[in-house]
């Protein structure tokens, strides 16, 4: 059974503004882990209800995850890896021998719910291994030792969230205006967001910064969440369709571009949220920084180039009746992969938890490892 618990004030679910300006973490709590349950901010729900999402087994995460209620590369890795622990809490396995198989059918069963973003499998593998390397105790304490990997996955990407915007806000000038595509704020991952935790970082450094976020077609996650977040943290934003990028770089109103990820390859190549590339081709050519922030879970050193970036397609009533209203006559053909891949040559750096790197990608993202 999948419970939602509303709060009695949605605005209960933020602390105050003023205070994540100093602690931009504390803009929203998009996963919590409490008492062995899994509650997730329904992001379905937003931005007119802040409600969490409780899931009991790894059944019903696999469905929240399929159904976008929680979303961003970073936050389905940590999420994912909660699921393994809901997916053995209440195994009667007598050993490890035992175990495994029932651990390995609740990891297919996750992995097999967004195969894009690498973040799920790099979780997914890390909660595997841990197992593997404990197999030899009594079960109980491979379950603890699981419950505990699951927390420090939290609480690392916490940290990688972090690292992220206090480095990426060097990028970023007293003034600036930052053009953003989707979310890759607090409700993207554990912590305080990729993309977006850059931006709270100068606005906890003082920087006067403001946003125009795109839409997002079709589920409009800049103008549903990435708008949101701008207002309860206190930072200006102006929502545009995406179809406006090009204009308002054209009358010189964008300083940078600056956008998450959900995988990016050997070569620099990434994949992020449908329309990226063309927001990275348009900034090109007004000779605009197009900047990426994510953490080395995102980068998979296993594929060569973007090519071979597995690209997910998601169903046509998200284009053609999305949020209760049909949009286009029944019967049309819809085509609608979820992401899109940017060359690396329209990247002008990449933002990880261990410094900013520059072309030559394959070079740089290697000697990160």
């Amino acid at each position: 059974m999948v419970e939602t618990v509303k709060y009695a004030n949605p605005q209960s679910t933020i602390r105050n503004p003023q205070s994540a300006i100093r602690n931009p973490q504390s803009v929203v709590e998009t996963i919590k882990w409490e008492d062995g349950i899994l509650n997730l901010i329904d992001q379905t729900r937003l931005p007119t209800e802040a409600v969490y999402l409780s899931c009991y087994t790894p059944e019903e995460l696999a469905k929240a995850i399929k159904a976008l209620v929680v979303r961003g590369a970073p936050a389905i890795g940590v999420a994912a890896a909660y699921g393994v622990v809901l997916g053995i809490k209440n195994s009667r396995a007598r050993d490890y021998q035992e175990l495994e198989p029932e651990l390995n059918r609740v990891i297919e069963l996750l992995a097999s719910t967004r195969p894009t973003a690498v973040n799920l499998f790099w979780a997914l593998n890390r909660m595997k291994q841990t197992a593997e390397s404990h197999k030899h105790e009594d079960v109980e304490q491979i379950k603890r030792v699981l419950a505990e990997e699951a927390v420090n996955i939290h609480q690392d990407d916490k940290r990688r969230c972090q690292a992220m915007g206090e480095f990426g806000a060097g990028l970023i000038r007293d003034g600036d205006t930052i053009l953003t595509h989707c979310n890759a704020g607090a409700l993207a991952t554990g912590g305080m967001g990729t993309a977006l935790g850059v931006i709270y970082a100068a606005h906890q450094q003082g920087k006067k910064v403001k946003v125009f976020a795109d839409e997002t077609r079709p589920l409009l996650q800049g103008a549903r969440l990435t708008a949101w977040e701008l207002q309860e943290a206190g930072i200006e934003g102006t929502l545009i369709c995406d179809n406006m990028a090009a204009q308002v770089m054209k009358e010189g109103k964008i300083n940078l571009v600056l956008t998450g990820a959900d995988r990016i390859v050997a070569n620099g190549d990434t994949a992020n949220k449908i329309g990226t590339y063309g927001v990275a081709i348009l900034a090109k050519e007004h000779g605009i920084p197009f900047y990426v922030a994510a953490p080395l879970s995102t980068v998979d050193l296993n594929l060569k180039d973007g090519d071979q970036i597995p690209i997910e397609e998601r169903s046509s009533e998200e284009v053609t009746g999305g949020f209760g209203k049909q949009t286009a006559p029944s019967g049309v053909k819809v085509y609608s992969p979820a992401f899109d891949v940017t060359p690396a040559k329209y990247i002008t750096a990449i933002i990880t938890e261990k410094g900013i790197v520059r072309p030559p990608y394959q070079e740089s993202l290697a000697g990160l490892f």
